[in-house]
């Protein structure tokens, strides 16, 4: 099968910033990230200038650094300084929220069947401790118009739904939701909107002002490229009160006046090691320097020919249109009848490729990121191992 030759991306001194084993083919940045170099020696720093000085860090230093690393996501995000909290990840923030909305028996929680599976289950846990019902509305796949994915959300909701919660984008089959859309018609509705910003920061552009959610949650390592265990809630002003402590520590009832419960939750909840929330600028930095937006393009063509490639070697064809109304540097492409499982292993085990397979709604799926260190010869790979492995 021939390779790849239009759609080399541009930067290869970038790829080079990345920490990932050059015998491999990584086409999995969607599950963990993987944090570039200069970023990575930022969270050294970090962790270094902790065990300088303790007690110093923690008592005397630690809020204003986190103050000001959290107005730099802020602005990142469109969003004010007091309206964002670091937390450790996604799943971290959806338990928050999930546990402190203030559901009764018979209320509906609607999601989506396209939802993670861990944000899922903490909606199903606190439901069923509380006699709600979480309801995954279907979104049947192919789809070639955003409205029409709109109104099959829309079409889940009740006299009973006091939360709908969404991917911005998704999971397994890393559509990119119109939450935007969703969020107003919630507000007029007098329902609540909790958004899983998990894949966004980073490969899409944010502004919660525009979202219009009342809880947003986003992971800053994975597309952000920030380190591990990096990531943040945004909650509405008006929304704020609503929240509970997840950890009760040294934040409940401490406000001074015209403090915020908000940042006084979540800010500290004993001991640990703040150095990625404090490597986020290192890593919006990083990305701003190397004209982000650019790179994200050029991702997105090489995925388009790879899914051209695909739709050539298997003959069934994507789930949607090209365009980046759609999906991004991630894109979940789908196979003919096989065990995805051992697909996945054989293909790391005979030919060093890391790529996530599964079966979503029965139908067996592989989820291709292609992210800056990514190139054409990587699909060739990629292609080579399916070729050999598939019936």
């Amino acid at each position: 099968m021939a390779g790849i030759s239009s759609c080399t991306l541009p930067m290869p001194e970038i790829a080079g910033h990345f920490l990932l084993r050059r015998d491999i083919t990584f086409l999995n940045h969607g599950s963990f990230g993987a944090c570039p170099r200069p970023v990575f020696e930022a969270y050294q720093h970090w962790q270094r200038l902790i065990e300088d000085q303790p007690v110093e860090f923690f008592g005397r230093r630690i809020s204003g650094l986190l103050a000001e690393a959290r107005a730099r996501l802020a602005r990142f995000i469109g969003a004010a300084s007091g309206e964002v909290v670091f937390v450790p990840n996604v799943t971290y923030a959806m338990n928050i929220v999930a546990r402190s909305v203030d559901l009764r028996p018979g209320d509906e929680v609607l999601g989506t069947g396209h939802e993670y599976g861990a944000i899922e289950r903490a909606w199903r846990y606190v439901c069923e401790q509380r006699g709600a019902i979480y309801v995954p509305h279907p979104i049947h796949l192919p789809v070639e118009r955003l409205e029409d994915v709109e109104e099959q959300i829309w079409s889940g909701v009740s006299h009973r739904t006091k939360v709908i919660t969404l991917s911005h984008i998704t999971s397994p089959t890393a559509l990119v939701l119109p939450v935007a859309a969703i969020c107003r018609r919630a507000r007029a509705a007098g329902i609540i909107s909790v958004i899983d910003g998990a894949h966004a920061p980073g490969q899409i552009d944010l502004d919660m002002q525009a979202i219009g959610a009342d809880f947003y949650g986003g992971n800053c390592h994975k597309w952000l490229c920030a380190p591990k265990g990096a990531g943040f809630l945004y909650a509405r002003p008006d929304r704020q009160a609503m929240l509970e402590p997840l950890i009760v520590s040294w934040g409940w009832r401490a406000r001074e006046p015209g403090g915020s419960t908000f940042l006084d939750y979540y800010e500290w909840m004993g001991t640990d090691d703040p150095s990625a929330f404090l490597s986020v600028p290192a890593a919006i930095d990083f990305q701003t320097t190397h004209d982000w937006p650019s790179i994200r393009q050029a991702c997105h063509t090489l995925l388009v020919t790879s899914s051209q490639r695909m739709a050539e070697l298997t003959g069934i064809p994507a789930l949607t249109p090209e365009t980046t109304d759609w999906w991004v540097q991630m894109r979940a492409l789908p196979l003919p009848p096989c065990d995805p499982q051992r697909l996945q292993a054989r293909l790391w085990d005979e030919f060093k490729v890391e790529v996530p397979c599964f079966v979503w709604n029965g139908v067996p799926l592989v989820r291709i990121s292609i992210q800056v260190y990514n190139k054409p010869e990587d699909i060739d790979r990629l292609l080579m191992g399916l070729q050999a492995i598939m019936p």
